[in-house]
């Protein structure tokens, strides 16, 4: 479990209705942004991982605006934390997703921009099964050493251009991913981060990561791209 914070500013603190709860987020819109980019957190991470704040303000840098949200409340965290079985529980995280994205297509900061996904090892899953159901609004996907396997039974039904970074010691999630690969029918690509385990902890991974991201977003959630 994460337990580091990162003073990282990502924007203000927002409360998002979603699947009968209010989750916290951050909410970060840069001027003129091209897109945004909603963030599905892994196995016992929170909004405040400092993986995924880098990321974030790496893509806010580039025009993307950003929301990072708990997909449990303090309740169900705790409750986490004792038992880690909420975190696997994929059907209850992509309905708070999919909650969360209804709720970014009603605002009115961010119901003209576009939608993508960044999702990190269960909530790669999670975001996978939400984007299945929401073909409409979800217009890319990243997932950083996800667990695509647990969204098995969504990948043929996944929409959005999708790519799947992994480290390149992560020996069995490249499988995992390999296989997850070999299901989706859109566009997709593997990117495998030289050197990096499962965190991508590695001096250079994470902006690797950061850099992959930002440029698969940018190219389909812009609509200025050509």
């Amino acid at each position: 479990m994460e337990t580091r914070s990162s003073n990282v500013d990502v924007g203000p603190v927002v409360g998002v209705p979603a699947a009968g709860a209010v989750l916290d987020g951050n909410l970060g819109i840069p001027e003129h942004a091209l897109g945004i980019v909603l963030f599905a957190h892994g196995s016992g991470s929170s909004r405040f991982s400092p993986r995924n704040r880098l990321v974030a303000e790496t893509l806010q840098g580039a025009g993307l605006a950003t929301l990072l949200i708990d997909l449990l409340t303090s309740g169900e965290e705790a409750i986490d934390r004792r038992t880690r079985h909420l975190r696997f529980d994929i059907d209850l995280l992509a309905g708070r997703l999919t909650g969360v994205t209804d709720w970014l297509l009603r605002d009115s900061r961010t119901h003209e921009l576009n939608i993508g996904y960044f999702g990190a090892s269960t909530g790669a899953a999670a975001a996978l099964v939400a984007a299945a159901r929401r073909p409409e609004a979800v217009g890319a996907i990243v997932s950083r050493g996800g667990r695509p396997d647990l969204a098995r039974d969504a990948l043929g039904h996944v929409q959005a251009p999708t790519l799947l970074i992994v480290g390149g010691r992560d020996y069995a999630v490249i499988q995992m991913n390999q296989q997850a690969l070999d299901g989706l029918r859109v566009e997709k690509r593997m990117e495998i981060v030289a050197g990096a385990t499962h965190l991508f902890e590695e001096p250079g991974a994470l902006e690797e990561v950061a850099r992959l991201a930002c440029d698969w977003f940018q190219h389909h959630l812009d609509t200025r791209s050509p």
